[in-house]
């Protein structure tokens, strides 16, 4: 038995144990503590059809890589360039599936400029996922329509992984050119508005349209190289039954290019003949007031020699003040006619 220390009185215990009262905070409300949130579920959806997956998750969140960590041996790093922004074009090529980045242009009505939208891609021989950062056009209706359709989906998904990449990457390519055929129409509507008088008001214009330009170019520059990586690739992964098939791909990526590069050589011709215009306007804007001042200079001559504070010929006589304007008014009449003879006027 513990010895009691000195100087200490031993407590006594009441005749029946109190239960110690549970602390209310004021407004009657309860201590507890809420239930936590459940962790949000993937948002990967995924349709099958002749032994072959699509997986398919727009804007993939981190719960969503995580889920295809757990589903799938997919290296770390592809994982993490999944999470990254704006990662470069590139062609991954592993045992057992391929790591594709694209990017391709979407117009942002809201800013009014073209930019990249990214589409992050896993093949492997019985399964395709596709992550894009931001709705491609035409993605989003080609997950819909093989989603919605068994018998579309049946027939897309029998030419196996890489007949389904090809599918979703013409789709995606196709798109390109009504953007290329209305940055066409805009180059003709400009060309016309600078020949027609209208070359102050589409200096902004022809700025943007040039920026536009440029940014396509920046998108399908670096892609070219990767479509060509994908062709080669194509053989260890899909057999030789799809080089006709990923060679369009390449063509169609290089008549982009093409239109590119023509378009480029146009906005730029454009941009220097609006500027020629202005600067001509502007030559004929000076040439004029040069030719109204040394107009003007005889007269301000002759009118400052009669008005000096001295006695000149003429001084208090009315009929000399009329020979003196009718003088003025003589020079004035021959100056004009002979600069209009020399074309200064």
């Amino acid at each position: 038995m513990a010895e009691e220390r000195p100087g200490r009185r031993r407590a006594t215990l009441p005749s029946v144990r109190q239960l110690p009262r549970l602390l209310r905070p004021r407004g009657g409300r309860s201590s507890l503590a809420a239930p936590e949130a459940p962790p949000p579920e993937p948002r990967v959806e995924v349709v099958e059809a002749a032994g072959l997956r699509w997986y398919h998750a727009e804007d993939p969140q981190p719960v969503d890589t995580a889920w295809l960590a757990d589903q799938f041996a997919f290296h770390p790093l592809d994982l993490e360039d999944v999470a990254s922004i704006n990662q470069r074009p590139k062609l991954d090529v592993y045992e057992e599936y391929l790591f594709l980045v694209v990017h391709f242009p979407r117009f942002d009505k809201e800013r009014g400029r073209l930019h990249a939208a990214e589409l992050d891609m896993f093949i492997g021989p019985d399964f395709v996922v596709t992550l894009p950062e931001e709705a491609i056009v035409p993605l989003p209706a080609m997950w819909e329509r093989v989603r919605e359709h068994p018998d579309l989906r049946t027939e897309m998904f029998a030419g196996g992984s890489g007949r389904l990449l090809y599918e979703i990457l013409d789709r995606c390519v196709d798109a390109c050119f009504p953007m290329l055929g209305q940055l066409g129409r805009k180059l003709r509507r400009l060309e016309d508005d600078i020949f027609e008088g209208r070359s102050r008001e589409i200096v902004r214009e022809l700025s943007n349209t040039k920026q536009e330009i440029i940014n396509f170019r920046a998108i399908i520059r670096p892609q070219r190289s990767v479509f060509r990586a994908l062709e080669r690739a194509k053989q260890a992964h899909f057999g030789e039954e799809l080089d006709v098939y990923f060679d369009d791909l390449t063509d169609a990526t290089e008549r982009i290019w093409d239109v590119l590069e023509n378009f480029k050589e146009i906005v730029e011709a454009l941009e220097s003949s609006n500027e020629s215009v202005l600067s001509h306007r502007l030559s004929d804007i000076l040439r004029v007031l040069t030719a109204a001042s040394v107009v003007l200079l005889p007269l301000t001559l002759i009118a400052s020699v009669w008005g000096m504070n001295v006695h000149v010929p003429g001084e208090g006589n009315l009929a000399a003040f009329w020979i003196i304007v009718a003088a003025m008014a003589g020079v004035l009449m021959g100056l004009i006619l002979y600069f209009r003879r020399r074309g200064w006027l």
